[in-house]
């Protein structure tokens, strides 16, 4: 990365459909293991689409202390700070030792939606047969909705709950750029370390897109709607994809400067070697995304001084959208010809925020054990997306990897990874 300081990552944690703990979501990847289900957590039999990428083995107390505070965490928030305990364990990082001030947090992060339990009084005081009459709202919310409802839901609360549990004290901020959220904040912690502002950061994302609530308010449009085989309904730039999955997960990223590791001797995972980030312009209508997924890739290499010969493999967005994959295929095409191309999202849908940083574990098992983990259910290409899909495990030795996200209001965001020497 350029500048004087070296950023490394020496700990990651992660909370997902495939695996909670690196562990577990490495042998999910090796295995070929989806993670698309019928939903468990609540009846969508009667739904136009009755699956996704739901986390149903995570026991938040295990990983959230004091245990007291879960009482204002939603779900998304106690993935994020869960995985940040993960983390933070992985990477050997002590409680109190070091300067806490120069310990900081960018997390990515979006709308958490209320869980429709939370004002099922609420609206059934409002219900006068049949007929919501809005007039009965205030009081009712005041009497019947738990006094620290927005506790629970506000974006900002992982980074705060990190904060306070691992006495982060130095910078601490929220990203809330939809997909690309997760990437952006690892991106800017990793500029925080280069400025010289931090030694230590906890960076990530978390989000679920399988609240009833907000499969409500999205709407099902976009989504595949194969419902007889929810686990190959996940298809990046394979001919037959008929729309993305949602799915939930968080991950957190330990990073620090290369001195600050080598003085507590951390084991290094990646270096954090360069990063870039670009708008599409024309929401909602005629968006346009290769030309700016193009200037975050060529900038993310310029800064990390990477050759398109040095990338191993790049960890694409791959949304299972037609036209979308179709653009973030011609944009790597385009600046890395025939490179191998890995979509994590095949295995879990799409997480929103906590995308970029729970894919990033895809490229460190790629760089650990020297195999590019496999795109599930690539079976016939499609013309219109010219890229090298991994369809099976693929050796590779190549110094680096490039990361891809991108949000549906236009951000873009790319990050070089480089396997430590």
């Amino acid at each position: 990365m350029s500048g004087d300081r070296q950023v490394v990552i020496t700990g990651v944690g992660v909370v997902s459909p495939i695996g909670v703990g690196y562990d577990a979501y490495r042998a999910s990847l090796e295995q070929g293991q989806s993670g698309i289900a019928p939903y468990e957590q609540f009846d969508g039999s009667h739904m136009p689409v009755t699956f996704g990428g739901e986390v149903n083995d995570y026991e938040a107390k295990q990983f959230v202390k004091p245990r007291k505070s879960l009482k204002v965490m939603c779900k998304e928030v106690r993935m994020g700070v869960g995985s940040a305990s993960m983390a933070v364990a992985q990477a050997g990082l002590e409680k109190g030792a070091g300067n806490r001030d120069r310990f900081g947090v960018v997390f990515g992060s979006e709308m958490h939606y209320g869980d429709t339990e939370d004002t099922i009084d609420v609206c059934s005081e409002c219900n006068d047969n049949g007929k919501f009459v809005m007039e009965r709202w205030g009081h009712s919310a005041m009497n019947k909705i738990f006094p620290l409802w927005m506790l629970e839901y506000l974006p900002n609360m992982s980074a705060c709950h990190m904060a306070i549990a691992h006495e982060a004290y130095g910078p601490n901020n929220s990203i809330g750029s939809g997909d690309a959220s997760g990437l952006i904040a690892l991106a800017e912690a990793a500029n925080t370390i280069t400025r010289g502002h931090t030694d230590v950061m906890l960076a990530g994302g978390t989000g679920s897109r399988t609240n009833m609530t907000t499969l409500l308010f999205r709407g099902f449009s976009n989504l595949s709607h194969r419902n007889a085989e929810p686990a190959a309904a996940c298809r990046p730039f394979e001919l037959h994809r008929d729309g993305m999955v949602n799915g939930e997960g968080a991950a957190t990223v330990i990073m620090e400067s290369s001195e600050h590791a080598s003085e507590r001797g951390a084991r290094v995972l990646a270096e954090v070697a360069g990063y870039g980030e670009a708008f599409a312009p024309g929401f909602p209508e005629g968006m346009d995304f290769t030309t700016a997924i193009k200037s975050s890739m060529e900038q993310a290499l310029s800064k990390a001084n990477l050759s398109a010969e040095d990338v191993g493999h790049v960890n694409a967005h791959g949304i299972s959208l037609v036209d979308h994959d179709q653009q973030e295929a011609a944009a790597i095409a385009a600046i890395l010809g025939d490179v191998p191309v890995t979509a994590p999202k095949s295995y879990f849908g799409n997480l929103g925020a906590g995308s970029g940083a729970v894919e990033l574990l895809t490229s460190l098992v790629a760089m650990e054990t020297g195999m590019i983990p496999a795109t599930l259910n690539y079976q016939q290409p499609d013309p219109e997306c010219p890229v090298n899909v991994v369809a099976t495990p693929t050796p590779s030795d190549k110094p680096a990897a490039l990361l891809l996200n991108q949000s549906a209001t236009g951000q873009v965001a790319a990050l070089a990874l480089r396997r430590p020497a």
